[in-house]
């Protein structure tokens, strides 16, 4: 790996440049006025790719934004690696808070700012670079790989699915790398091999056509705040935090013996996490620490609740109605459809004949991934890690959601590995988005260890 490591050290200043071009294009995926950005960005990614020395590189259009893919298929007998990663980010506002204009990346005291530096434009960036050097020293990779850069991750990748879908056997691989999340930190690293699903709902509960008088109707009809609110502690036990839908844990996939060790390793005090937080103390699902809830179990949390006065002042109403978004986080094998389902049928079934309810279903759903952590991808991943970093990786799971991933995982029958080289301060979404250069090195030198590393284990 000499050859490669002097590669990227030769080339680091060229390299910079490159990436500051690139986060330069100002691609918001979610306004329009931005249309002729994401054509720049998906031409600067098929540039890039073609200059790294990759072949049959091809914008595809979809109903949206188009995709970009590229591959170099020269290593024969060798597995292939399908690379995903995005090219459209946030928008940048409130524009007051950046210290520097978000689209004029700036490099202080060893981190380049700009929106896209970590989510996802740097990290898309690693990949094209390790790539690069192989074929530019060696003229060739130990794998096979495939690139598929979108520009809709950030409105939900629309139209990806269906891509994938329509193109399995140009997408054919044997294993998914992302780049698109974090490790817990430099001298920490690690690697997420879960993600949560997640079903988003609302509820409306309704006692009456319009509001009315509390001193003339109290009494006489049911409150649909007060129904509202047993509803909801009729969906989750506030003492256990177990969720009390029937079915809802039917299909979830235990945590094993070796999982919960490998969570165990993590560093985490609840005292010092509720406090950072600013948390009274923790709070979930009895027979689980907090870091087995927040990645690896299923939840139900309210998200907003309204109804009735909320203004200043005193108002003596009884309202008409009461409302409530409610989300559920799922884990490996929950079907978002399934769960909203039995959540629908839970509530009808528990709510008094004295309201009516409704239930509206957003379509923001996805579902949960998981990759086995002693599969040959992971353990690739863990053996890039520890050579680069010197220590081996914690295995974590995330508690949010990235649906595209189980979208590939579904529809190419193959594993994900989500070897991200952000930080959790990167401020993702955020002003002062940021990538510590450091993490764009050592991530360089970790994927082109993950080439050689998966080759091995495929002989």
């Amino acid at each position: 790996m000499n050859d490669i490591a002097t590669y990227f050290r030769d080339h680091r200043d060229a390299h910079l440049e490159e990436l500051v071009s690139f986060l330069r294009i100002p691609s918001i995926s979610t306004d329009e006025q931005h249309k002729h950005d994401i054509e720049h960005a998906a031409e600067f990614v098929g540039d890039a790719l073609r200059a790294a020395g990759l072949e049959n590189v091809r914008r595809y259009e979809t109903g949206g934004h188009p995709l970009v893919y590229g591959e170099w298929l020269g290593a024969k007998g060798a597995p292939t690696v399908l690379i995903y990663g995005h090219y459209d980010v946030q928008p940048p506002d409130p524009l007051e808070l950046w210290i520097t204009p978000p689209f004029e990346p700036t490099v202080r005291e060893g981190r380049i700012f700009a929106r896209g530096a970590a989510d996802d434009k740097g990290q898309v960036f690693i990949h094209v670079k390790a790539v690069e050097a192989f074929l530019k020293t060696r003229g060739s990779l130990p794998v096979n790989v495939k690139f598929i850069i979108e520009g809709e991750e950030e409105v939900g990748s629309t139209h990806l699915a269906d891509f994938v879908r329509k193109n399995r056997k140009l997408l054919s691989c044997d294993v998914i790398l992302i780049s698109d999340t974090h490790m817990m930190g430099v001298k920490t690293p690690s690697i997420t091999y879960g993600l949560r699903g997640l079903t988003y709902l609302e509820v409306t509960v309704t006692a009456a056509k319009t509001d009315m008088h509390s001193g003339t109707f109290g009494g006489g009809v049911a409150n649909p705040i007060q129904v509202l609110a047993e509803i909801l502690v009729g969906c989750k036990d506030p003492k256990t935090g177990k969720v009390r839908i029937p079915g809802f844990y039917d299909d979830v996939v235990p945590l094993s013996k070796k999982e919960r060790a490998e969570l165990a390793k993590i560093p985490h005090n609840d005292r010092e996490w509720a406090k950072s937080i600013g948390a009274v103390k923790p709070f979930g699902e009895k027979g689980y620490t907090t870091i087995e809830r927040t990645g690896a179990r299923p939840t139900f949390e309210v998200n907003g609740i309204w109804g009735g006065h909320t203004g200043p002042g005193v108002k003596t109403v009884l309202p008409a109605q009461a409302h409530a978004k409610v989300s559920m986080r799922l884990v490996a094998n929950q079907d978002p459809s399934k769960i909203a389902k039995l959540f629908a049928q839970h509530v009808k079934k528990i709510a008094p004949d004295t309201v009516r309810t409704e239930i509206k279903l957003y379509d923001n759903n996805g579902y949960p991934a998981l990759t086995p952590i002693d599969s040959p991808g992971m353990r690739a991943a863990a053996d890039a890690i520890k050579m680069v970093y010197g220590k081996a990786p914690f295995f974590t799971r995330e508690g949010g959601s990235i649906p595209v991933v189980a979208d590939f995982q579904q529809l190419l029958k193959v594993d994900a590995v989500l070897l991200g080289f952000g930080l959790p301060d990167d401020n993702l979404h955020a002003p002062n988005e940021k990538l510590d250069l450091i993490q764009f090195e050592k991530g360089l030198e970790t994927v082109a260890a993950f080439f050689e590393r998966y080759a091995e284990m495929s002989r």
